[in-house]
């Protein structure tokens, strides 16, 4: 399995001032440090260094179980994160939501379930393993923000 960042073409244009899921430029802020967890590096945005905050749809079209909701990202260039287990932002909370998603991206019934963060791996490993789940999402368990998608390996 292995966890992706969030689609680099969006990010790009982000960061470009071009418009997020609801057609407006993400906003500018500066990150306060733990808790503003970068959907592209995947790490949080260190203290003090610029980000955005934009509504994202991780799903190529609007549909009934397309959730948009807030991300942030560095406001600067990052390198998107390429590597292989789960990623530094997947450590800052207790807990996670996940969600198994079909070919047809639209959830699975009966497979969100809240996951403590040491047993994600295990967790999105079984929902993998279930025909109907192409991809599992990964969000906060308290605000519901997309953190990031797993997929299994190719």
């Amino acid at each position: 399995m292995y966890c992706t960042p969030y689609d680099q073409t969006t990010v790009d244009s982000l960061r470009a001032g071009g418009p997020d899921a609801y057609g407006y430029p993400a906003e500018r802020a500066i990150s306060d440090g733990d808790g503003n967890p970068c959907r592209s590096c995947l790490h949080d945005i260190p203290k003090g260094a610029g980000m955005l905050i934009c509504a994202a749809r991780p799903f190529p079209s609007k549909q009934p179980y397309a959730e948009t909701g807030p991300i942030f990202l560095c406001a600067v260039a990052c390198s998107p994160w390429a590597g292989h287990g789960l990623p530094p932002i997947l450590g800052t909370s207790p807990d996670y939501l996940l969600k198994g998603y079909g070919t047809d991206d639209r959830i699975v019934y009966g497979t969100g379930q809240i996951t403590l963060a040491g047993d994600i791996a295990k967790t999105a490993t079984a929902l993998l393993n279930d025909a109907r789940v192409a991809y599992v999402d990964v969000r906060s368990a308290r605000n519901n923000c997309f953190q990031t998608r797993i997929r299994p390996d190719l």
